[in-house]
């Protein structure tokens, strides 16, 4: 039986409706798409064909398709993970005949990017006589890696950034091949101690010390190379190409002592090497690492924190003591994934035990679950709290970011929490300040979602957005259905938002058109096995977000606690090509890079949904647009 929709859509009419019909006999609406009348739209018959059966990883072929070459690898040959996009799934590169209109409108409005060119990780961010810092990892000449250099950026409030002069640009024997990755140390003096890995001259790894040249200047506009560099080079026993990334140096038990940790591997064991200094520009390694996971490759960007098990606030890097675990997280070059795990620290013996084996670093929890890689964190005292960067990349081709002109952002700077009621996960939130660009009152909506509907939430614009959703099962669907079949249930080899179980799945559909011929939508699904025990997952599916070829189109996301009493409950941060979703009070995040060529500039559309097969639900949605950051150069008049 075929599941068939009638749709009432008037595009002279913005309150136009959709109406859910119940199985009819098949009519072979599966085979041709009418359009009635000229004027109403077969939407729903559309859906029939675009929202359930159809949320796989094929894509239309389209008439600009064309082959281009594979391109060139960015970044291995000196040492550094591929800075190339590659998909298994798009591995033909297939081109697309991009329109400016669509590139255009792929650019954020209030995330943190360059006005061109390349990005990726961030450096060394921290807080100055009134000023958040945050440097990057910047290509000045091209839209693809390379000759990188570290831009420089304030803000007031973590949102509205400032564009500065570069603070580093690669120009030494031990730099000329890229100033790479780094951390900032801030001394009790106030003295900041930015150290970073330099690509030498013969493509050498090495740990190099900056400076600013004027404590009192709290742009930090000047800063110097320690004319002793290197400050480290690879110990005996360390590959040349696998030294990298120092993180922010925490004190030792010895008075004037400090240690920091840099990543590295032996095989394929991922390590963190740790260091001790009383001054930064000489170093003795430790005899024992860190910390050591076989199986998970080179450890790139390895952060290294302690949070509070009792209190609410963030901790400084080198707080330790009761009532404290300390988080390492390492970006894994084999999966280009960000793993951390929750641990203990024992300063004296400089070793860290994580609280479970199975969730170890690098084999157990990410950070994020979708496209999101060399995060960094970093401790604000202004605030009390520790504030997580993340490296955002492209998932389309270098064509289209040359002809866009600019590729990657920087995530929203997110909170970071112990999650003391799960004791397993850390808790990332949006910093408080991104709610300063909601436009007004939020639109509140509650939606009662019958299994197999769906209904769209008329906003101004779906393109920028900040959302809260919840939703609730029917209670006895959730306590008495069993369903073998979806237990063992995985976002990624799920099949995406067509796949239908009893219980799921149920969320909001984002940046989609009024067709739904593209779309992502971002769900719970709930599976059920023997033992009535329920698993939730949280997930986004991205295999329609657009129908150009050539870009990701795969589903991210895992496994959520969803503990008594809660909720399902979820936040999306919508920012044109950038969807960053929270699951629980941020216990799982996905973050997703669309490239639609039809919701796009005003044609973008908000949803809730219910696919389920057995269980309604019910969906309490508050929506508010946001305004542009207004990311720009700082004033020449007042530099």
């Amino acid at each position: 039986m075929a599941t068939q929709y009638h749709s009432s859509y008037d595009p002279e009419n913005s309150a136009s409706h959709y109406t859910f019909l119940p199985d009819q006999p098949d009519s072979g609406h599966r085979k041709s798409l009418k359009i009635i009348s000229g004027i109403f739209l077969s939407s729903f018959l559309l859906l029939s064909v675009a929202f359930f059966p159809i949320l796989n990883n094929q894509s239309p072929d389209l008439q600009s398709n064309s082959r281009s070459p594979a391109p060139p690898s960015r970044g291995v040959s000196q040492g550094v993970s591929d800075k190339t996009f590659r998909d298994v799934v798009n591995a033909s590169h297939v081109s697309y005949a991009w329109s400016n209109a669509m590139l255009s409108w792929q650019r954020t409005a209030y995330h943190f990017q360059p006005q061109k060119n390349w990005m990726n990780d961030p450096n060394g961010p921290l807080y100055h006589k009134g000023w958040y810092h945050l440097f990057y990892q910047y290509n000045p000449d091209s839209a693809i890696w390379g000759n990188i250099t570290w831009g420089h950026a304030v803000s007031k409030d973590l949102i509205h950034w400032l564009y500065l002069p570069f603070a580093m640009v690669p120009d030494q024997w031990y730099d000329i091949n890229g100033v790479w990755t780094g951390s900032a140390t801030i001394l009790p003096d106030g003295q900041i101690m930015m150290l970073y890995t330099g690509d030498t001259d013969d493509y050498v790894q090495v740990q190099n010390l900056a400076y600013p040249t004027n404590l009192s200047d709290p742009l930090l506009l000047d800063w110097v190379k320690y004319k002793g560099n290197p400050v480290l080079v690879p110990p005996p026993g360390i590959g040349v190409k696998d030294f990298r990334d120092p993180t922010t140096a925490w004190t030792g038990p010895q008075n004037g002592q400090w240690l920091l940790t840099i990543g590295s591997k032996i095989g394929k064991t991922g390590i963190a090497l740790v260091y001790e200094t009383s001054n930064f520009t000489s170093f003795k390694l430790l005899d024992e690492v860190l910390h050591a996971v076989p199986g998970t490759g080179m450890w790139e960007c390895v952060d290294f924190y302690p949070v509070s098990t009792e209190k609410t606030n963030g901790l400084d890097t080198s707080y330790n003591g009761p009532g404290v675990k300390h988080v390492l997280k390492a970006s894994l070059d084999d999966n280009k994934q960000d793993h951390y795990a929750i641990g203990t620290y024992d300063l004296t013996k400089n070793k860290w035990t994580p609280d479970n084996p199975e969730l170890d670093c690098g084999i157990g929890l990410k950070l994020d679950y979708g496209k999101y890689y060399a995060s960094k964190t970093f401790y604000d005292p202004k605030k009390q709290r520790r504030v997580l960067w993340g490296w955002i990349g492209e998932t389309d081709s270098e064509s289209a970011d040359l002809q866009k002109g600019w590729a990657s952002v920087q995530s929203i700077p997110r909170t970071v929490l112990y999650d003391k009621k799960t004791g397993t996960h850390l808790l990332q939130w949006p910093v408080e300040e991104i709610e300063s660009l909601r436009a007004g009152d939020p639109i509140v909506k509650q939606v009662n979602l019958q299994p197999g509907s769906i209904e769209l939430l008329h906003v101004d614009s779906a393109a920028e957005l900040d959302i809260e959703a919840s939703f609730e099962v029917d209670k006895v669907a959730l306590q008495g259905i069993i369903e073998a079949d979806h237990v063992g249930f995985s976002c990624s080899t799920s099949g995406g938002a067509a796949s239908r179980g009893i219980l799921g799945p149920f969320g909001v559909v984002v940046i989609a058109d009024q067709t739904l011929s593209e779309l992502t939508p971002v769900y719970f699904f709930i599976s059920k096995g023997a033992d009535g025990r329920a698993e939730t997952h949280f997930c986004a599916d991205q295999t329609r977000s657009s129908e150009a070829p050539g870009v990701a189109k795969r589903v991210y996301g895992s496994s959520v606690p969803v503990l008594d009493g809660e909720k399902h409950s979820m936040r999306l941060l919508v920012d044109h090509s950038i969807v960053e979703s929270f699951a629980q009070g941020g216990r799982t995040v996905i973050t997703s890079r669309i490239y639609p060529t039809k919701a796009v500039n005003g044609a973008a559309r908000l949803f809730v949904f219910n696919n389920a097969t057995g269980a309604s639900v019910t969906a309490s949605v508050k929506i508010w647009s946001l305004e542009s950051a207004n990311i720009r150069s700082f004033p020449l008049q007042d530099l």
